[in-house]
């Protein structure tokens, strides 16, 4: 009996800290945190402007009342954290830029996964497309759409603006780069990934998920950069030539980017360009110096909270705002690589800070600047048994996918291990009770023995 009243009271004791560390968990996940630097320490003041979030979901059709990340939206902040702007009328939300010669009007990418009566005989099809919006009015304008099959993996990531009826597409459904006049709706360019790469060699299983090719960006010069997500590598295309092979950053090596997003071109008048790069399966920012006709590593970024960033923008105060997925977060990092200004928001895509250009446009790359490195095991992580420190990044990324936006993994450990006491308890209490249960016709129940 004594044994009994342990066991009782040990499991409740348990089951008590466990629903207490949830719960606490739970009823903090809606709290605003705008963080900033402390005043008079001689930092550049940070968030000094708007900053427009988009953000990705995991739902269907992006109407579910609840579940982790079941809303995607478009989200504008001030620098106090305050939503100046908000819709979430779209499946899913993807890359943000704002108009060039504009104050408050923004264009964005935006994915819809359509019903099947929609989609003309098709059981699953998305409709991807270009929209602009004037944050200060709400007026949204369509600039470009297109229906395509299927739903993972066929959802346009980026475009970007060419001339003003004329847009770049990175279209992840066909593996391609194609320039659309919007007007006429004719594609005057494309680029296909075939005509570069073997799929038997590189990439994701073809001819699903080959290249997820996810971001495009025009340089100044003429190229354009594009993210092939799948391969492991950015790189350049002329629009003449095809593939500039000697200008590629990565070659399939994990170490140098894995399954990145989001890359910013930094043009550096003063000298070298450079690559900031989203890496997010390796939970970091790393930057690429282009020296000498090869890339080579600047900068390198992390903390113990960074989970699948998938977007940094280098600001012209030498600042860098960083897009934290699975984190759920959109903060800012100051020269020293401390967070300067931070918002909590759920599944962030890409961010753009109104007022310092598209991009990185602006900023100086991390070696004009003497950015400081910070990595997990410098920052205080590698042996904290955070779950980055235990298990590789993919695991721990695919782990906070389906989580709710408030629970951390270690608030799934606690939940498991809560469950797992009840479990055994509940066990131990049927094998306890003085009754037996016979299955029979009919059943019958009678008292042990």
């Amino acid at each position: 009996m004594v044994e009994r009243r342990h066991v009782r009271v040990t499991a409740a004791v348990v089951l008590l800290v466990c629903a207490g560390l949830v719960g606490g968990a739970y009823a903090t996940r809606s709290t605003p945190t705008v963080t900033d630097a402390a005043d008079g320490d001689g930092r550049v003041p940070a968030a000094n402007g708007t900053t427009v979030v988009a953000t990705d979901s995991n739902t269907w059709l992006g109407k579910a009342a609840d579940g982790p990340r079941a809303n995607a939206e478009i989200v504008a902040f001030d620098a106090s954290g305050s939503v100046v702007y908000y819709d979430d009328s779209h499946t899913r939300y993807w890359d943000v830029d704002p108009v060039e010669g504009t104050d408050a009007t923004v264009e964005y990418l935006y994915a819809d996964h359509l019903t099947p009566e929609a989609c003309g005989g098709e059981s699953v099809c998305t409709e991807n497309g270009i929209e602009r919006v004037n944050l200060t009015t709400g007026t949204v304008e369509p600039v470009y759409s297109r229906v395509t099959p299927g739903k993972h993996s066929t959802r346009w990531h980026d475009a970007d603006r060419v001339t003003n009826d004329s847009y770049v597409v990175a279209d992840i459904a066909a593996d391609r780069v194609f320039v659309v006049n919007t007007t006429t709706e004719l594609v005057t360019w494309s680029w296909d990934a075939q005509s570069a790469f073997d799929p038997a060699t590189t990439g994701g299983p073809y001819p699903g998920d080959w290249t997820h090719l996810n971001d495009v960006e025009l340089l100044s010069n003429g190229l354009v950069q594009v993210s092939l997500r799948n391969h492991d590598r950015v790189v350049y295309l002329d629009r003449e030539s095809g593939l500039v092979a000697e200008r590629t950053l990565g070659n399939g090596s994990h170490e140098i980017i894995y399954e990145q997003h989001n890359p910013d071109y930094i043009e550096n008048a003063g000298g070298d360009d450079a690559v900031l790069v989203a890496d997010s399966e390796n939970n970091r920012l790393v930057e690429y110096r282009r020296s000498g006709g090869t890339w080579t590593r600047s900068w390198v970024w992390q903390d113990d909270q960074l989970q699948w960033p998938r977007d940094a923008d280098r600001l012209p105060n030498g600042h860098t705002l960083v897009t934290d997925s699975n984190g759920n977060r959109v903060f800012e990092l100051d020269e020293t690589g401390d967070v300067v200004w931070s918002v909590p928001i759920a599944f962030p895509y890409e961010a753009e800070r109104l007022g310092t250009g598209d991009e990185s446009h602006g900023g100086q790359p991390a070696h004009e600047l003497s950015l400081e490195n910070r990595t997990a095991s410098t920052g205080g992580s590698a042996d904290d048994g955070s779950a980055s420190a235990i298990l590789p990044g993919p695991m721990v990324n695919a782990v906070y996918y389906v989580l709710p936006q408030w629970m951390s993994v270690p608030t799934l450990a606690v939940a498991c291990l809560g469950s797992l006491v009840a479990l055994v308890w509940g066990a131990l209490e049927l094998r306890w009770l003085p009754y037996s249960v016979t299955v029979s016709n009919p059943v019958s129940i009678r008292r042990r023995p």
